[in-house]
Parts: C-alpha cells; structure tokens; sequence
C-alpha cells in the first residue's frame, strides 16, 4: 500500500455459532446476507485484518473507504525447489518401496515416490 494514507483500524466484532455469525463493523451490524464469508489475518505487531467476501444475495449496497491491494499468485517453483533439494534419495525410494500401494505395473514406483512427495510437502 505504498503511497496510500493509513486508516485507522475499525473495531470488528464476529461472534459465531455454528455455520453462522453476526458481524458488527463499528457497532454496525453487518447484513449477514451481504457476506458470504470472511476471512481473519494477523501478524504479530499489526492490526488484525479482516477480509468480508460478498455475497450477491440480497439489494445491500457496500460503500466507504478501503485499502485495495493486487497481488500476483507467487510462482511456486523456487519453493518446489527448495522443498526438492531437501529429500534424501535413499529415504525416499525406500518409503516409497515399502508403501502399501505400490503397484507392480508399468511407472508404479515412480507414482510412489510421486504421491509420497505430496504426502510429506502437506506433513503428513
């Protein structure tokens, strides 16, 4: 946001129940036909954000004044990289030889090594 004034944070209230929740934006009650989600983030040091997704049920109409950011989606290669460079090629092809679904046909250990890949890039 560089060259664009700071605003000073708003007071956000949601208290949830269940699959719903009430909104209150400075006291306001926020419709809760106008949100279709929301969205909390918060770094240490900083204000908490609060992203509102809209809905387009219902005739609310949104107005006032917002901090509006694009980002590009991060290319996830140097990451992937990283992440690659890190596995140990004995451990791996071991893992993936002693998995219950290994198959026997044609490419079935490299599919192995493949979804153990996946497997340890989300922890499991």
């Amino acid at each position: 946001m560089n060259g664009s004034p700071r605003l000073p944070p708003r007071h956000v209230q949601i208290t949830a129940r269940g699959d719903r929740a009430d909104i209150e934006i400075g006291g306001k009650l926020v419709d809760p036909r106008s949100v279709g989600a929301y969205t909390i983030a918060h770094i240490a040091g900083e204000p908490a954000q609060v992203l509102l997704h809209v809905s387009d049920r219902g005739s609310n109409q949104w107005s006032g004044m917002a901090h509006v950011a694009v980002a590009d989606v991060p290319d996830p290669g140097p990451a992937a990289a990283v992440f690659l460079d890190a596995i140990d090629p004995e451990a791996l092809e071991g893992t993936a030889l002693a998995r219950s679904d290994l198959g026997t046909g044609p490419h079935s250990l490299t599919k192995a090594m493949l979804t153990q890949l996946v497997e340890w890039a989300r922890g499991l």
